[in-house]
């Protein structure tokens, strides 16, 4: 299963980035768990500076945008 998580304090741009996510992962056809990660301490842990920010099992794939879902799709496989 994957770990999908969106870090952000709740933008337009964060709730675009979940919403583009969790619609790639459906895409795929994978199992995965989406967390909302809004602790301004918590999303400074994962070293991010500007947010949306998306993770997968434990790497940051994307910093700063609300990536497309076909972005997405080649970033969470």
């Amino acid at each position: 299963m994957k770990k999908i998580q969106v870090l952000g304090t709740g933008c337009p741009k964060c709730a675009k980035l979940a919403e583009n996510a969790k619609a790639a992962a459906d895409a795929l056809g994978i199992e995965y768990e989406i967390e909302k990660v809004t602790d301004i301490d918590e999303i400074l842990n994962f070293g991010v500076m500007m947010t949306p920010a998306l993770v997968v099992d434990g790497e940051i794939k994307v910093v700063g945008k609300a990536a497309s879902v076909d972005e997405l799709k080649k970033l969470i496989k």
